[in-house]
């Protein structure tokens, strides 16, 4: 494995306690006002755009709609807050995993197995994305980061891709963080209307809790139990509550 592809596929080691990373503070830069036209969407890479289209076709709409929004926000917060990691980040790696991070939650495949969502939906990416063309590298990368999105904790590390889509995902689905106090504050609230408008919510608060508690009452082992109340935390979304 090549030096540069641990740092463009986001293989560098970060703290998964995110509370480390960013202290007493839900920022280490103050976020600045930014365009979402400033943000740009690998479209042209021709294997985002199979992915692209993949996932428009399996996801929820509210879903493939989310997952965009993951890819603004964790593009806005790579830039601001870690820039040095931003400059490196290969914006492909990023959207693969954010186009197919909820691919367990598809319909198709939420009831085809008993293992919880997070990680069929790694596993199955780390197929989707080979079939794709992908190298391996990323695949693997993009994979790995998809398995471990739910894994909120304070012990041990996390991949960079891994622990930015956990903050993306969890600034768009609950608005609050375990470790991090206001991430609201992460992202300026400019950019963030913007993302919404751009990709409307379609109500994905309470999308995402049913999707949750049907999960749980099929498969009471699952991985979403790891965040307590996790259904009535993302209906209690109070940073995304005029958009949905």
């Amino acid at each position: 494995m090549c030096q540069h592809e641990i740092a463009s596929n986001g293989w560098t080691s970060v703290p998964v306690d995110a509370g480390v990373i960013f202290g007493d503070r839900p920022f280490i830069n103050e976020p600045e006002n930014l365009s979402i036209s400033e943000v740009s969407f690998p479209s042209d890479d021709p294997i985002v755009t199979k992915t692209f289209d993949y996932a428009k076709r399996v996801l929820h709409p509210a879903a493939f709609n989310h997952s965009m929004r993951v890819y603004y926000y964790g593009m806005v917060i790579a830039k601001q807050q870690f820039p040095e990691k931003a400059a490196t980040l290969s914006p492909v790696t990023w959207a693969l995993t954010c186009l197919l991070h909820d691919l367990g939650t598809a319909e198709e495949n939420l009831t085809a197995t008993r293992m919880s969502f997070d990680l069929y939906g790694g596993i199955k990416a780390l197929q989707v994305l080979k079939e794709f063309g992908s190298t391996i590298d990323q695949a693997e990368a993009a994979a790995e980061a998809i398995i471990r999105h739910q894994d909120l904790g304070v012990d041990g590390t996390i991949t960079f891709i891994g622990q930015l889509i956990q903050l993306a995902t969890i600034y768009d689905n609950t608005g609050a963080h375990p470790h991090v106090q206001d991430i609201g504050k992460m992202i300026h609230g400019t950019i963030r209307a913007q993302i919404n408008e751009a990709y409307p919510r379609q109500q994905w608060c309470s999308v995402f809790a049913d999707t949750v508690r049907k999960e749980i009452s099929i498969k009471p082992w699952c991985h979403s139990t790891h965040i307590v109340n996790f259904d009535k935390v993302i209906e209690a979304n109070t940073l995304m509550k005029e958009w949905e």
